[in-house]
């Protein structure tokens, strides 16, 4: 099926750039998209850590089923301030120096969580981590992009929303072997948090070791440091290229300055204005799917479901197992199948899931021996259908829709009210569940499910198969929004 799908043909300037060669090259790139994506690996494991840890930690804390909204949103409205303010200091600072900062608030943060006497001194600690978050949200997937090859930039670009999901993972892991060992202790659930230090050192000794973002470089006239860039990530002939076509077309826009674009210059621009409303739409639907409702909640989804405690521990790692697999195979589909239609297709595939665990919530009551299988299978048929079709997707699409004077800023708009959204559900979910059950809930979130299918098919373009700079052209000139670019070419 991969084959049928090809994205609108590329511009006769982008068919000539010299072609992708074997060479050390390859490795050089994807070490330095293994170091960058530790800031994902971070992102994953700090929102999934709370899964596990909030039981304990309410004991311990005496934590209402508000206080724990709370407490589980604090990091995600943090998020939401830390998108929008690195995304536009890593237009400013650069990209590799605002991941570097980034390491060392995840770090602090971390250490002030695992220490906090209080509620009041973990909530500080969980926003100083959701700054970190947002920031890698917005920043690493966009310094992926700028490294990447267009014909491979989307299988490139993926490998962060790859390192979320396996730092989901670990989490749940962990704090199933953590809570079940030592779950007698007081402070288990410290235990359970301290372990994010580890990779926000590796993070920051990591990214000691690798460039800047070539095209931000160009972004501010320095050429030259670009293209030695470029020369240790690309063929030496492409990489030539590619310098040439970046720097015509900033040119040509008036892109070369020491400043990105300011918002207000962003507002007076129809097209730039349309296209942050479709960053802004799908990060915002992504969310409202309910995901994170899963990967933050999703042991006390299991309890309602009717497992036992130390139960929902152990089984809310499958959900994070179909996570990783429905990943890898997002991101083998990434290079291979449009944008839109992976979209399409996740958000039909999770309404559809939403309804189904509705109507087995109704069909089998607690109480009912197989309630609890039957709702774990449907949640993990939920979670696998996101992660292949959806999260990947949207986060590439995120990270190459917006031209490269207002990429920073743009993404960190989108990202601002995709975290918003998240912190929302994250807040008011336990109440939700308190108040409509979980029957109401999934048949809540299948009504916003057709909601971003009617979105995605009338407003989002297609950007595979197109490098960076004719995207950029095609926003600032309209021409992306025309019907048959946002089609593709079938064959």
């Amino acid at each position: 099926m991969a084959s049928t799908f090809i994205q609108a043909e590329s511009s006769e300037k982008s068919r000539k750039l010299p072609p992708l060669t074997a060479g050390p090259y390859r490795q050089r790139l994807f070490y330095v998209a293994m170091v960058a994506t530790f800031g994902g690996l971070l992102f994953g494991y700090d929102t999934g850590v709370i899964n596990g840890a909030l039981n304990p930690m309410a004991r311990e804390l005496g934590l209402t089923p508000f206080t724990e909204g709370v407490v589980t949103s604090s990091l995600l409205f943090g998020a939401a301030a830390g998108a929008m303010i690195f995304g536009r200091v890593s237009d400013n600072w650069g990209r590799r120096k605002t991941i570097l900062s980034l390491a060392i608030a995840f770090f602090i943060g971390t250490m002030i969580c695992v220490f906090a006497p209080s509620v009041t001194i973990l909530v500080l600690g969980r926003i100083i981590l959701g700054l970190a978050v947002g920031g890698a949200s917005s920043v690493v997937p966009v310094y992926l992009a700028e490294l990447a090859p267009f014909e491979i930039r989307g299988s490139l670009a993926g490998r962060n929303e790859i390192m979320i999901v396996i730092g989901q993972l670990a989490a749940f892991i962990l704090n199933a072997i953590i809570g079940n060992v030592w779950g007698h202790h007081d402070h288990v659930w410290r235990y359970m948090l301290a372990v994010a230090a580890l990779p926000a050192i590796a993070l920051f000794i990591g990214m000691l070791r690798v460039p800047e973002s070539p095209r931000w470089l160009v972004e501010r006239g320095r050429i030259d440091e670009a293209r030695a860039v470029l020369e240790t990530i690309r063929p030496l002939d492409r990489a030539h290229a590619e310098v040439e076509e970046v720097l015509e077309l900033a040119k040509e826009e008036g892109a070369i300055s020491d400043k990105s674009m300011s918002l207000k210059e962003i507002l007076s621009n129809k097209w730039m204005v349309r296209i942050l409303l479709v960053g802004i739409g799908i990060g915002v639907a992504q969310q409202l799917t309910g995901i994170n409702s899963i990967m933050y909640y999703g042991q006390i989804v299991l309890i309602d479901a009717g497992f036992s405690e130390n139960a929902a521990l152990i089984a809310n790692v499958a959900p994070g197992i179909i996570a990783v697999v429905g990943g890898l195979i997002a991101l083998w589909m990434m290079d291979r199948i449009n944008r839109r239609t992976t979209l399409i297709t996740g958000y039909s595939l999770t309404t559809i899931c939403h309804i189904l665990i509705g109507i087995a919530s109704l069909t089998f009551p607690a109480g009912d021996p197989l309630r609890p299988y039957v709702i774990l299978t449907l949640v993990v048929l939920f979670v696998g259908s996101m992660q292949t079709f959806l999260n990947v997707a949207t986060w590439v699409m995120l990270s190459e829709l917006f031209p490269l004077a207002m990429r920073g800023s743009a993404i960190g708009i989108s990202i601002f009210f995709l975290w918003m959204a998240n912190a929302f559900l994250g807040l008011f979910f336990p109440s939700l569940i308190d108040a409509v059950g979980l029957t109401g809930t999934f048949f809540l979130f299948a009504g916003v499910g057709v909601l971003a299918l009617i979105f995605i098919w009338s407003q989002l373009p297609e950007t595979r198969g197109r490098t960076l700079e004719e995207i950029d052209h095609a926003v600032t000139t309209g021409a992306i929004f025309d019907k048959r670019a946002k089609k593709g070419k079938v064959i």
